[in-house]
């Protein structure tokens, strides 16, 4: 059983998951650019899993906001404000074609490493949190930009 005050051993742990999240971006990216338009198209299954992603890592600062230590009130303010942000981003991607979609998401993701870098500057994150958040942040805005180049129906 992992020990989550073993740094290494909670590094891992979040390495292995956050690289598994990235396999429906992997495996929808391609899949979108088979889309024929009739019904559900694997674009709509990637913008939607995009959005959950970006709602789901603006939780990190939530948490974060709540627990780190040697924040000031004012930075715990901020962080925990900041942290509905990226859902709202998130929701209207659900409404628009691919490429505004892939703008809008990505757009979200990009400003939620920004303010990942902000809180590493204020706050102990772990060494290798904001290595592992470039690399995940990378993986799905590149899929995103890729699933936008569907051809749309005339």
């Amino acid at each position: 059983m992992m020990n989550p005050a073993h740094p290494d051993a909670l590094r891992r742990t979040a390495q292995w998951l956050g690289y598994g999240g990235l396999i429906p971006f992997l495996v929808l990216a391609p899949a979108s650019l088979l889309d024929v338009h009739h019904g559900f198209t694997w674009s709509d299954a990637l913008y939607a899993y995009g959005a959950v992603i970006l709602s789901f890592v603006c939780a990190l600062h939530w948490g974060f906001a709540m627990a780190l230590p040697g924040l000031d009130d004012a930075r715990r303010v901020r962080t925990m404000a900041w942290s509905v942000v990226p859902s709202l981003i998130a929701w209207p991607s659900l409404l628009l074609v691919p490429m505004e979609a892939a703008v809008l998401l990505v757009t979200g993701f990009v400003l939620h490493y920004v303010q990942d870098r902000r809180l590493a500057r204020h706050a102990a994150l772990p060494a290798w949190y904001l290595p592992l958040r470039l690399q995940l942040t990378t993986v799905a805005c590149l899929s995103l930009i890729a699933g936008a180049f569907v051809p749309l129906p005339y």
